[in-house]
C-alpha cells in the first residue's frame, strides 16, 4: 500500500470524524465510501469497523454513567443473531452493490418518523433494533439513519441517547470486524489490502481530535434548519454513491 493511500486514509478518517461531530450521521457514510474507493471490500468493512469502534467506544466510555444497560442487553442479542445469519450465508458484496446500498441508506432519513411507534427502551424493540441495524451494517457498512428511528420516541435524556447509541454501535461494528475479518486474534490475516496496524494506532487520536473539532463547529451553528440541512447533506452523499454504483456497474 502506497504512502499516498495511507495519507489519504488518515486524512479521510480525521475529516469524517469532524463531519460526524457536526452532523452526527454523515461521517460514517463518507468514510465507508472513501475506504471502498481505495481498499478491497472486505478490507474496507474491517477498517471501517475498527475505526468506528474507537470513535463510538470513546463516546460510550465518556458518557458511561448515562448508558441504559437494559437496552444494550437486548440490542446485543439482536446484533448477535444478525451476525450469525450473515456469517452463515458468507455474504460479501461487490463494489457496485456496496455503493448502491450506501446510496439507498440515506433514504431512511425521509421516513415519517413521527408516525412510527418504535422505542428502543422496549425490550422487543431493542432486540429488533439490534437485529436490523447490525444487519444493515453488515450489508452496507453503515446504519446510522436506521438506528435513529428507534430513539425518536424514547423518554431518555439527550445524554442517555448519545451514550446508549454509541454503546450499541460498538456491538454493530464489532460484528462487522468479526464477520469480515475472522477471529480477532487473527485479524488481518488472509484479508487482502488491509492497512498496516500502525495506521489504526495513529487513526485513534485523529478520530478523537476530529470529534472535538466537529463539536466546536457545532456549537457555533444555530438550530434553524439544522435537521433539514443534515438530511439534505446526507441525501446528497447518497446520490453521489448511486452515481458511483452505476459507473462501476457499466465500467467494472
Amino acid at each position: 500500500m502506497s504512502w499516498a493511500t495511507l495519507a489519504f486514509l488518515l486524512f479521510v478518517i480525521f475529516c469524517t470524524a469532524v463531519l460526524t461531530g457536526i452532523f452526527g450521521l454523515a461521517g460514517g457514510l463518507v468514510l465507508m465510501g472513501a475506504l471502498a474507493l481505495v481498499l478491497p471490500v472486505r478490507a474496507a468493512f474491517v477498517t471501517h469497523g475498527l475505526v468506528q469502534i474507537v470513535a463510538n467506544g470513546s463516546r460510550a466510555v465518556l458518557h458511561r454513567q448515562h448508558i441504559r444497560w437494559p437496552v444494550i442487553g437486548f440490542y446485543a442479542a439482536g446484533s448477535l443473531l444478525a451476525g450469525l445469519a450473515v456469517a452463515a450465508v458468507s455474504y460479501a458484496p461487490s463494489k457496485p452493490l456496496l455503493y448502491l446500498l450506501l446510496g439507498l441508506t440515506p433514504l431512511i432519513l425521509w421516513l415519517p418518523r413521527g408516525r412510527l411507534t418504535l422505542d428502543a427502551q422496549k425490550p422487543a424493540h431493542a432486540f429488533v433494533c439490534g437485529l436490523m441495524v447490525t444487519g444493515l451494517n453488515l450489508l452496507a457498512g453503515v446504519a446510522g439513519p436506521l438506528l435513529d428511528i428507534f430513539f425518536v420516541r424514547t423518554t431518555m435524556t439527550r445524554h442517555q441517547i448519545v451514550a446508549t447509541k454509541a454503546a450499541t454501535q460498538v456491538f454493530s461494528h464489532l460484528a462487522k470486524v468479526v464477520v469480515y475479518g475472522g477471529p480477532l486474534l487473527n485479524l488481518g490475516k488472509g484479508i487482502s489490502g488491509m492497512p498496516p496496524i500502525w495506521l489504526f494506532v495513529v487513526a485513534a487520536p485523529l478520530s478523537i481530535l476530529g470529534a472535538v473539532a466537529g463539536g466546536k463547529i457545532l456549537d457555533r451553528l444555530t438550530d434553524t434548519g439544522f435537521i433539514k440541512m443534515t438530511r439534505l447533506i446526507v441525501t446528497a452523499i447518497g446520490g453521489v454513491y448511486l452515481v458511483q454504483a452505476a459507473w462501476l456497474h457499466w465500467h467494472g
